[in-house]
């Protein structure tokens, strides 16, 4: 895990795409997306102000809201993130994980293709620039992440990631049916073990597949790879998101970035058996997502908590 920490603060030269999706600027715009967002009053707070004059109760509005907390990008090519600043991080490690990217071209009898992705899980700059400004307020809820940091790395996991030890082992991985994200007549792939390769002919759905892993692992604590855990603990007025479980709304939700940009969010699976969405499958096989999470708080008012009403 520590090993995350020292990651270089300079652009490498090592990086070997000048074909960017988006920049931070750009990246920033997208969050300001109220479908995405889904804000809500959802009921009162009640406060114990204790004085040296006695003691007075009051109330604040509890709100519930999504974060952007991380970008995570799900990219075949090692050093080709498709955010432009961050790039660097996911940049080849000599000896350990020089090259990533698809396997070789299928046969014309062959019905399956293992495909292959590098995986970056970044802070979303929002997360702690607009969201953090505003929490002050008791109308916002500040989110867990810190901006830019990285949380998760995949060069930098090259057990866990490469090789899928120790998870391919693992019972989610060996029975059928356990942890798979899909819906009927339209299965996207299984979550274990949660590594860079899974077998499928679709690269979008392979893609987003492989983005759920790595948010699966970074927004829990003790699991077997290099990462740092996205975890913010509850306390007085502040109820953060309980891990990301695929398919459930209530932990997550995701918004495209790359290969373009869209203002909504949804979670995987998306669409019906019959969808194609060829309209996102990228050249470059690169893709990025903002991941959001469902935070809910109120501005404290007093200095012992008595409880919410909460809808």
């Amino acid at each position: 895990m520590n090993s995350l920490r020292s990651l270089p603060l300079t652009i490498s030269l090592l990086v070997t795409s000048s074909a960017y999706a988006f920049n931070t600027p750009q990246l920033m715009q997208s969050a300001l997306s109220p479908s995405c967002l889904e804000y809500k009053i959802t009921g009162i707070c009640y406060w114990l102000l204790i004085t040296p004059f006695g003691c007075q109760l009051r109330t604040s509005i509890r709100v519930k809201h999504y974060v952007p907390d991380l970008v995570i990008s799900s990219y075949a090519n090692t050093g080709q993130n498709p955010w432009h600043e961050v790039a660097f991080l996911g940049a080849p490690v000599s000896g350990t994980a020089e090259g990533g990217g698809d396997t070789n071209a299928r046969q014309c009898n062959e019905k399956t293709k293992i495909k292959f992705k590098n995986v970056d899980a970044i802070g979303h700059p929002v997360s702690q620039t607009i969201f953090q400004f505003m929490s002050g307020s008791g109308y916002s809820c500040k989110g867990s992440a810190v901006a830019f940091k990285p949380y998760f790395v995949s060069t930098r996991d090259v057990l866990g990631w490469r090789k899928g030890l120790p998870e391919s082992f693992y019972p989610e991985a060996l029975i059928p049916g356990k942890r798979e994200i899909g819906q009927l007549g339209d299965l996207w792939g299984n979550m274990f073990p949660r590594a860079g390769a899974l077998s499928h002919t679709h690269d979008y759905k392979a893609a987003a597949v492989i983005a759920q892993r790595a948010a699966d692992i970074v927004t829990r604590m003790g699991q077997p790879h290099v990462y740092l855990p996205l975890k913010k603990s509850h306390s007085k007025g502040y109820w953060p998101p309980p891990p990301v479980h695929e398919g459930n709304k209530t932990t997550h939700k995701w918004q495209m970035l790359a290969p373009r940009m869209e203002k909504s969010c949804a979670v995987f699976p998306h669409g019906t058996p019959l969808s194609t969405h060829s309209d996102r499958l990228a050249e470059d096989a690169a893709y990025s997502w903002a991941l959001w999470r469902p935070y809910s708080c109120c501005k404290r008012r007093g200095q012992v908590f008595l409880g919410s009403s909460n809808s």
